[in-house]
């Protein structure tokens, strides 16, 4: 039986309800792996959704993904991540991976993951200064990676290292998450999606197989640009939009119940409160649309796709900031408290700034991209 893609969200409504939501705010209050989620995704089939439907997949589009990003922010954050890097390192194991990965990762059994940043590289991704060295039993990698996300519960990292001999900035390659010589530094005790087990994670004298190259060596750089930067920054922004959905929804519950005692009158009753919901509304829904415009530039391969991806995050990024400022300030000091529920997309929000390419670089991206430079 084919299921469409609404068949599909409907479905996911139905975990988001019975099961996201259930665990959200125990997964953000532990700083616990959102277990529970990925595997009721994975049983679902949601961990295959971009997977090719010759290796068992379902064969969606990067807004299908997006969709389903978007979705799941709404309930947890942190499950939105770790499904978001699941999907960027699946779109590089679909395009170089070996047919049995392919099955695995489409099946839900491989949990995938990027490991790009680095210590020596910050935010500049696209330049690792790890190292990847021929030796007489494969190839030996030594690396301090910054942050990977799902670190202690991937089934392999989708790895970035300089080449080997060829020229170029980078070379990738898939390594296993329990190779000898890996070390995950943790647990993840941070500001917001802290359910994300993101930690960095040291590679002393790794040794993989020739084999466990994905691509060409040397062609790190253009596996980055062409088929991670654009799907990542794609479902980036989804999961900004997503916190965005979800401070409107819980702001407007929240001035709509909340009554003056002496009046009878809701928070919503006053033209100022109804001010600053309108606002959050018409920014989250300009940053939607900017996102599927830019879904729709990749779907199509518009000329404009580079420009409308670049943008996508750093829009998403912004506004989610200022939107959950908005529901913050709006739901005053009950927002404080985590009943409220708008506390935790605040603090999730933050991440998207500083998760590379973090918005400053992607700003000057926008800039050399609209003034006819070469970006890099």
């Amino acid at each position: 039986m084919t299921h469409s893609a609404s068949d599909r969200i409907e479905e996911l409504d139905r975990l988001a309800h019975d099961v996201i939501a259930r665990h959200a705010a125990e997964v953000d209050k532990q700083g616990l792996f959102p277990r529970a989620t990925i595997d009721a995704l994975a049983a679902a089939g949601f961990l295959g959704a971009i997977s090719a439907t010759e290796v068992g997949g379902w064969g969606f589009q990067p807004g299908f993904a997006a969709r389903v990003i978007e979705r799941v922010a709404r309930e947890c954050g942190s499950s939105a991540m770790v499904l978001c890097m699941h999907y960027s390192g699946t779109a590089v194991l679909e395009a170089y991976a070996p047919e049995q990965i392919r099955r695995e990762a489409a099946a839900g059994t491989h949990l995938s993951t990027l490991a790009f940043s680095e210590a020596g590289s910050r935010s500049h991704f696209w330049a690792p200064v790890s190292t990847a060295k021929r030796g007489p039993d494969g190839v030996t990698l030594d690396a301090s990676k910054s942050w990977v996300t799902s670190a202690k519960h991937a089934t392999a990292y989708v790895w970035s290292s300089q080449p080997v001999e060829a020229e170029g900035a980078s070379t990738i390659w898939l390594v296993p998450a329990n190779a000898q010589g890996l070390s995950v530094a943790g647990p993840f005790d941070g500001l917001g999606l802290r359910g994300n087990d993101s930690s960095p994670v040291a590679a002393q004298n790794v040794v993989v197989p020739e084999t466990a190259r994905l691509g060409d060596d040397g062609a790190g750089f253009a596996i980055m640009m062409q088929t991670v930067l654009p799907l990542f920054n794609l479902l980036n922004a989804a999961c900004s939009v997503g916190f965005m959905q979800a401070a409107c929804e819980r702001t407007a519950a929240h001035v709509g119940g909340t009554r003056y005692g002496y009046s009878g009158d809701s928070l919503a009753d006053l033209p100022t409160i109804r001010n600053y919901v309108a606002r959050m509304r018409v920014e989250t829904d300009m940053a939607r649309a900017l996102l599927f415009d830019a879904v729709d530039a990749v779907e199509s391969g518009r000329q404009d796709v580079m420009l409308r991806v670049l943008e996508s995050k750093a829009a998403a990024g912004e506004t989610a900031t200022r939107v959950l400022d908005l529901a913050m300030r709006v739901c005053g000091g009950a927002a404080f408290r985590k009943d409220v529920g708008v506390e935790r997309y605040f603090r999730d929000a933050r991440a998207a700034g500083v998760m590379a390419p973090t918005t400053d670089v992607l700003y000057d991206f926008i800039g050399k991209a609209v003034c006819g430079l070469d970006l890099f």
